[in-house]
């Protein structure tokens, strides 16, 4: 098993002894020891070694002793989400070489929570599905993509040890995996439809059962897949996720005995594409409201968040189904090179993707100059479609209505910025990749030309 590294890490347990001494040794040495409490559980904290591992962990009390071996010290991330964060390695590509690069992996550990639901939180796991391994074909096969490729991605730059923690259920809303507390925060939220049993698609069940538990332990971070079945109510979404995202970590923190990080980095993937229809747009939607309605992140309303843009990869011939692409690779590194900077603060990774910063109409409205990144982040673009104009009359707000937008002709670009024709038509709004699916297999319109990563979608409405 990997424990997290750093100033201080938790270690606890259960007794059948209320008031009993346990002591706990590194070895031979005795690193923490305090009392069994009056719900049976016994907790501490202590100061890593700098020594990374592998070390014996013992847990010694008037009962007996436990001890686990092979525990080392480095970073822990959690993987949550539904199905496309359960989608699992074997259904990759290229699987077969997966299984063969674990060799090249000794350093990471794969841990993953079964899928249990709960009417209350629960303090430890009534089922596991895999208890902490070394990677291997067996331990990634049925593992998550996204969760192994990122960590393998993360022990390739960083050269210490990583634990994977997966906990996630295919179809499950938000709801799911928020707790009463972080529901209660956003006004929207129905309870409308709930059946009397205790389900996946209950309100918490999936928080109380398979993220309560991990609550007393030491992390460093959490990764996210999830959204597709929250897609038909998207405005809600952009209160939840907040909401969600500080709820869990200000449990994780106080439940920790403040041993993890109060604002930890917190990584997620915006929606891949789904359905071919060209007037689906449910999916841009909630792509919007993952990044609090804001387009990018981290934001003022999402700190210390980051994110793979996923939105030019579809995969319509998925043997999963087109809402299970199989570029998870694609995913993983995204993730990667952002968490390398917001996570991690490293310098000279380029993970910043292309994203507006002003809009220039001419007198009359009828063109448009968009300019990313003050024009820091040279573009490419590989394509001139995918960018839409609101056309409107008087005061008339684009977002009122959908069908005042139309298809923009790009008229010219640079490296810095992309020019839009609006046929005399004065611009109200404007917006880009508004689709659920907006372009094909890494071909939307604008990149980063040197990190190689696309322009999320966004959008400006109420130009005048």
């Amino acid at each position: 098993m990997v424990l997290q590294r750093g100033s201080r890490t938790t270690v606890w347990g259960r007794s059948s002894k209320i008031g009993d001494f346990v002591r706990v040794l590194l070895n031979d040495s005795v690193v923490a020891h305090g009392y069994v409490d009056n719900n049976n559980i016994w907790q501490m904290s202590f100061t890593p070694p700098n020594n990374e591992g592998p070390y014996d962990i013992t847990a010694f009390s008037s009962l007996g002793y436990v001890t686990i071996k092979d525990v080392w010290f480095g970073d822990v991330w959690v993987c949550s989400g539904q199905s496309n964060m359960e989608f699992m390695v074997r259904g990759l590509i290229n699987a077969t070489e997966e299984y063969k690069d674990t060799v090249n992996y000794p350093n990471v550990r794969l841990f993953k929570v079964a899928n249990v639901v709960s009417g209350t939180p629960l303090e430890d796991f009534t089922q596991v599905s895999q208890v902490w391994d070394k990677p291997s074909e067996a331990t990634i096969k049925y593992f998550s993509a996204v969760c192994w490729l990122y960590g393998k991605y993360l022990s390739q730059h960083l050269n210490r040890p990583i634990g994977l923690v997966e906990t996630n259920w295919g179809g499950t809303p938000i709801e799911s995996w928020s707790s009463s507390d972080a529901l209660q925060k956003c006004s929207n939220v129905s309870t409308q439809g709930q059946r009397a049993d205790v389900n996946p698609f209950t309100h918490s069940a999936l928080f109380n059962s398979m993220v309560y538990p991990l609550l007393r332990n030491t992390i460093y971070g959490v990764i996210w897949y999830q959204g597709e079945a929250n897609a038909g109510k998207p405005a809600q979404y952009a209160c939840q996720f907040p909401a969600m995202i500080n709820d869990w970590r200000m449990k994780f923190h106080q439940l920790s005995s403040n041993t993890t990080y109060a604002n930890f980095p917190f990584g997620f993937v915006q929606l891949a594409p789904w359905l071919q229809d060209p007037n689906n747009r449910l999916f841009a939607d909630l792509r919007w409201s993952q990044t609090a309605q804001i387009g990018f992140v981290p934001n003022y309303k999402m700190k210390n968040t980051f994110m793979a843009v996923a939105m030019d990869l579809p995969d319509f011939t998925s043997p999963a189904g087109s809402i299970h692409p199989r570029y998870k690779h694609d995913i993983a590194r995204r993730l990667m090179l952002s968490s390398m900077a917001v996570a991690y603060h490293q310098t000279g990774f380029d993970y910043q993707r292309p994203f507006p910063t002003s809009y220039k109409l001419d007198q009359t409205h009828s063109h448009i100059v968009i300019e990313f990144d003050h024009g820091s982040t040279p573009i490419e673009v590989r394509v001139t479609a995918g960018f839409e104009i609101c056309c409107t009359t008087g005061r008339h707000i684009c977002k009122e209505i959908d069908s005042g937008w139309k298809n923009a002709t790009m008229t010219s670009h640079s490296t810095t910025s992309v020019t839009l024709d609006a046929h005399n038509c004065t611009i109200g709004g404007v917006r880009y990749a508004w689709r659920e699916s907006p372009c094909a297999l890494r071909k939307c319109a604008v990149y980063s030309r040197d990190s190689n990563l696309p322009a999320p979608p966004f959008k400006r409405e109420a130009f005048l």
